[in-house]
């Protein structure tokens, strides 16, 4: 992740020990994600044995790691860093 915005400079880390609070926001999909594979598999696999989940729910987990950390840090920044998107400020920014 960059320090600061390419397009209008703003800092990513607004104050030291920002993103501690992200962990949580990152424990909240991890979890989502175990409920949602937990589902899915026990209706589409037919209530498979527990080796199965376990090893679904840790595979997909692992893959999804560094989208959740991401998305973790994006959610932090946006509801708690008072930061919005602007879609047509690079475009402004280049004229």
């Amino acid at each position: 992740m960059y320090d600061d915005c390419v397009a209008c400079g703003q800092y990513y880390e607004p104050e030291v020990g920002f993103y501690w609070g992200a962990m949580y926001v990152s424990y909240g999909f991890s979890t989502g994600i175990v409920f949602l594979t937990g589902v899915l598999l026990y209706y589409l696999a037919n209530d498979p044995p527990v080796w199965v989940y376990i090893t679904t729910v840790a595979a997909i987990v692992v893959l999804l790691t560094p989208l959740l950390f991401r998305y973790a840090r994006v959610v932090m920044l946006y509801f708690f860093g008072g930061i919005r998107y602007d879609a047509g400020l690079l475009e402004r920014l280049r004229e």
